[in-house]
């Protein structure tokens, strides 16, 4: 990443940073809103979008700027030539301005995300995106026409599915072939709730939703997807292997069947309990005898698989990297080159009754869990990105993953449509 620091002190230098703006101010939109107003020199955050105005002008003050509330376009620009940062409620509005370099969607909302990510990619705006239930969705779709519109849409380096793309990418340069794409969780318990939850949110002063979705299975069944459609890999079987497994990372290099990883062209997974925790993981194999002897001679072991891992995902701190990236190089951190390997499919949290319309990520109704695409195909499985709002035509059983044919979708919605459009193009 050393590259990318000289770039922005060039551009500091010579005054012309990134422009930056920040659809959504929630707990991860302010502490990105920080970062890169008192860390990233060379870019600027000009502007922040959020249905909450005083939401997005807190982002501002708590990071010690005052901000001018403004309604349009017009207004947008006509502030960032001033150099006085833009508060608006208006993402769409925000899209348009002239003077925008980059857009970061940080709203980790599946409709509205989709509708302000296809506006910005209709306006040739390069988009980072921190909506991992986004890109678990349609991100297949929503890469394919950003690269028609000759547009960057990238995922998030620090969080774990871009600290694994990193590391993906750094291991291949190494000659090994990557098998296991794995994270490593502290907790997996499929039935919390966000009055479970509700605790540990206040403490840091999160969404006991989106909490919620860590805790119970979903957010990692998205992040994992998202690897898999990056990298063409699959899944060893529905939901992931998810094994506790208390030791380090290391010692997973005999837990595999090597024959099998090769045989389904390599799988994500994740591990709950492991050490180093938060991490991520890449096990892999090198096919020349003669590194395999240097990797011995380095402490990695006789093989076949090796390990290497990054000990840590630092969010909204490395963020400004994809921005960078995206902007100066048109280098994504994660995007899907194709169509989709894994999704992920909306299962019942507790037993359900005909009628019933589905609450959002995170809640008391479903949990996601990563099933590979031709499954999902096959089954008509629902995804859990598009499971909000709708209602149940049967009685559904707890831990039942739901199919198409047992909802009726609302109307009208963006992502239904970009999902149908999805599986033409790449079904």
């Amino acid at each position: 990443m050393l590259i990318l620091d000289t770039a922005l002190a060039r551009r500091e230098a010579e005054d012309r940073p990134i422009r930056v703006g920040m659809i959504g101010a929630g707990f991860m939109g302010r502490g990105l809103a920080n970062q890169i107003i008192n860390s990233v020199p060379g870019m600027r955050l000009v502007a922040i979008a959020n249905r909450t105005g005083a939401n997005a002008e807190r982002a501002f003050t708590e990071a010690g700027v005052e901000a001018v509330r403004v309604e349009n376009a017009d207004q947008v620009d006509a502030a960032i030539e001033k150099g006085t940062p833009a508060v608006l409620e208006d993402a769409f509005e925000l899209i348009k301005a002239v003077h925008l370099d980059c857009v970061v969607d940080v709203t980790g909302a599946v409709e509205f995300g989709a509708r302000v990510t296809v506006a910005a990619i209709e306006r040739g705006l390069p988009v980072v995106t921190m909506n991992a239930e986004l890109d678990g969705t349609v991100g297949p779709l929503l890469a394919h026409r950003a690269r028609a519109a000759g547009v960057v849409l990238t995922g998030c380096d620090g969080d774990q599915p871009g600290v694994q793309a990193n590391l993906m990418r750094f291991v291949k340069g190494l000659g090994v072939t990557p098998l296991v794409a794995g994270n490593i969780k502290g907790l997996q318990d499929e039935y919390r709730t966000p009055t479970t939850q509700k605790a540990f949110a206040e403490k840091w002063g999160q969404d006991p939703y989106m909490v919620t979705s860590f805790a119970d299975g979903t957010k990692i069944s998205f992040e994992q997807a998202i690897v898999a459609n990056a990298f063409g890999l699959t899944v060893p079987k529905r939901g992931m292997n998810g094994w506790d497994h208390e030791g380090h990372v290391d010692e997973l290099t005999t837990r595999y069947d090597v024959d099998e990883l090769r045989e389904k062209g390599g799988i994500v997974d994740y591990v709950v309990k492991s050490k180093p925790s938060p991490g991520v993981f890449v096990l892999g194999t090198h096919d020349d005898p003669k590194q395999r002897h240097y990797l011995n001679l380095y402490k990695l072991g006789e093989g076949p698989l090796y390990s290497f891992y990054t000990p840590y995902h630092l969010c909204h701190f490395e963020v400004p990297n994809s921005v960078v990236r995206a902007v100066d190089f048109a280098d994504p951190a994660l995007s899907p080159p194709a169509g989709p390997h894994v999704d992920v499919v909306a299962t019942a949290k507790q037993d359900l009754k005909a009628g019933h319309t589905l609450d959002g990520l995170g809640g008391y109704d479903t949990y996601g869990v990563a099933e590979s695409t031709p499954v999902t195909r096959s089954e008509r499985l629902l995804p859990m990105g598009v499971a909000e709002g709708c209602v149940l035509t049967r009685d559904v059983a707890k831990d039942e993953v739901l199919t198409y044919a047992d909802v009726t979708l609302p109307p009208g919605r963006l992502v239904d449509q970009l999902r149908e459009e999805q599986e033409k193009l790449f079904g």
